[in-house]
């Protein structure tokens, strides 16, 4: 059999010719909210891109902000920008042609790269912690720790392991089985719902991607909670007020990050348990995939003074320039 046929008979069962046909249902069914989520989803996606592209900016134009923890926060909104770039244009471009159509290839395509830049965003949230960790525990021996090779190291590794990871889900999301047209009753491909919508038997599926994703989260959650509780052992045993004040405020943008992305993504795996595959499931999902990467840049610029001041005077300069 030739290899074209044997794709697309793994394709669509008993059609060797034809991909499936996807259809994203969206959020709502109501035409006449329709336009009101365009303006909505268009408005958050503007902000988000906006504000994470001020905030590297921000970090690349002041040298103050050269250091390992601004390098990190510069690739989060970078991450960030991504991670929004990958399903919010589409779910605009479906909404403003009063289409639901999405390709074969092009949700095997928005699977991965969301499985992916969620994958790297989890690591950074972990390599954030350490990089606290190291700054408020082992101060003197900071700058020799967190050295240039080593973040950059940490940061290629994060980028590998997640593309690993998320290359072994989309083989999984490729050798699933489709019907001829596919309803997704969401705004985006997901992984989680195609294994629902599959013909495949995805018993051994499910239970391979819950084990690796467990170990995958696990290891930075983990070294986040690790972390986080040698800086507060640390922080109680520090005499001065002052001292726990300065150590708490360089933690609190990074803990309510951190509060935001795992604490969302815990109530999106809630609702996908107690829902059933329905369009009031993909609600849950837009706290996760959205509000995460719309918050990041509030919470930085208005809890860190660092980068408040750096925003102020990039700010400053293109008026000027202008």
């Amino acid at each position: 059999m030739p290899i074209a046929n044997r794709f697309t008979s793994n394709l669509a069962p008993g059609n060797l010719t034809e991909a499936p046909i996807f259809l994203l249902l969206g959020l709502i069914d109501d035409p006449e909210i329709q336009p009101v989520i365009f303006c909505l989803f268009l408005t958050t996606y503007i902000v988000t891109l906006l504000g994470n592209l001020l905030i590297i900016l921000a970090v690349v134009s002041d040298s103050h902000l050269h250091t390992p923890m601004y390098l990190f926060l510069s690739h989060l909104s970078f991450t960030d920008i991504c991670l929004s770039t990958c399903t919010i244009p589409k779910m605009l471009e479906n909404i403003r042609s009063q289409t639901q159509s999405i390709t074969y290839v092009g949700c095997m395509a928005q699977t991965f790269f969301v499985m992916v830049f969620t994958s790297v965003e989890n690591c950074l949230l972990g390599i954030m912690a350490l990089d606290r960790y190291v700054a408020i525990c082992h101060p003197l021996r900071y700058t020799v720790i967190m050295n240039q090779p080593l973040c950059a190291l940490l940061i290629a590794l994060s980028l590998l392991a997640s593309v690993a990871v998320s290359g072994l889900y989309e083989l999984m999301a490729l050798s699933l089985c489709f019907p001829s047209k596919v309803l997704v009753p969401h705004f985006f491909c997901e992984l989680a719902q195609l294994l629902k919508l599959s013909c495949s038997d995805t018993f051994i599926y499910n239970l391979l991607i819950y084990l690796v994703a467990v170990t995958f989260a696990g290891i930075p959650f983990s070294g986040i909670i690790f972390s986080y509780t040698q800086i507060i052992s640390s922080v109680l045993r520090m005499p001065s007020a002052q001292g726990k004040q300065k150590a708490f405020s360089t933690c609190s943008s990074h803990l309510s990050i951190v509060s935001l992305f795992y604490g969302t993504g815990l109530g999106v795996y809630i609702s996908s348990t107690v829902m059933e595959s329905s369009r009031t499931s993909a609600i849950p999902s837009v706290m996760y995939i959205v509000v995460p990467q719309l918050m990041n840049p509030f919470i930085y610029s208005l809890r860190n003074k660092d980068v408040k001041g750096a925003v102020r005077g990039l700010l400053r300069r293109k008026r000027s320039f202008l």
